[in-house]
């Protein structure tokens, strides 16, 4: 596992208001003594948290033969490989090689060799305390808590070329999200949360524009 200063805010100020057993929890991955044990829970009770701790290879493909009783000559394995920001692709097809220990294995990149790598945004940039602003004014009861998605988006290219990029979204119902959220046959958003996400983005324009 490793940690960038986005996941460890995440963490830090998700720990300020979470329960005891939870804080204590995430707090325990700033502790190198205590992280196996949180990795652990997290790699069985949450992996979302986990998958943001770590560059994951997971096996989504597989191809080979083409008759049940001939051994095939060749075969190839497609794997979905989701790089933290900072991951030294090199470095890490070098060390996939090793643990592979087959020369006869050959790693070959998809396309130009997936997203580039980036450092994460800035969480001290005038755009990120525009966005603390708006949600101190809209939601002056909550905290902003950055995040990380497994997900793909535009931010990995902006962010290699020098740009700070930040990604938001409309508050939902976690319950309802669950069911009808990302990808879903049914995806769909309340109305409510539209017009506040369009609100959230309008007034940090406007805090960004009228700063020197």
């Amino acid at each position: 596992m490793r940690l960038n200063d986005v996941t460890r805010t995440f963490f830090e100020r998700l720990a300020t208001i979470s329960p005891p057993e939870e804080a204590a929890r995430y707090n325990g991955l700033m502790d190198p003594a205590k992280r196996g044990p949180v990795q652990n829970y997290f790699a069985q009770q949450d992996l979302q948290k986990y998958s943001i701790l770590r560059t994951s290879i997971s096996p989504t493909m597989l191809n080979a033969g083409f008759r049940s009783n001939v051994i095939p000559s060749t075969a190839e394995a497609t794997l979905d490989i989701r790089a933290l920001p900072d991951e030294d692709m090199v470095k890490f097809y070098a060390e996939m090689e090793r643990v592979i220990g087959d020369p006869a294995v050959k790693i070959v990149t998809a396309g130009a060799g997936g997203r580039p790598a980036s450092p994460p945004s800035r969480l001290d940039s005038e755009m990120f305390r525009a966005l603390e602003r708006t949600q101190r004014r809209m939601y002056p009861n909550a905290i902003t808590v950055p995040g990380m998605v497994t997900g793909a988006t535009d931010l990995a290219q902006l962010r290699a070329k020098g740009v700070q990029a930040y990604g938001i979204g409309p508050r939902y119902d976690e319950a309802e999200f669950a069911e009808h959220g990302w990808h879903s046959d049914v995806e769909r958003l309340a109305e409510d949360s539209l017009h506040g996400l369009v609100q959230f983005l309008w007034y940090s324009v406007l805090d960004v524009a009228s700063t020197k």
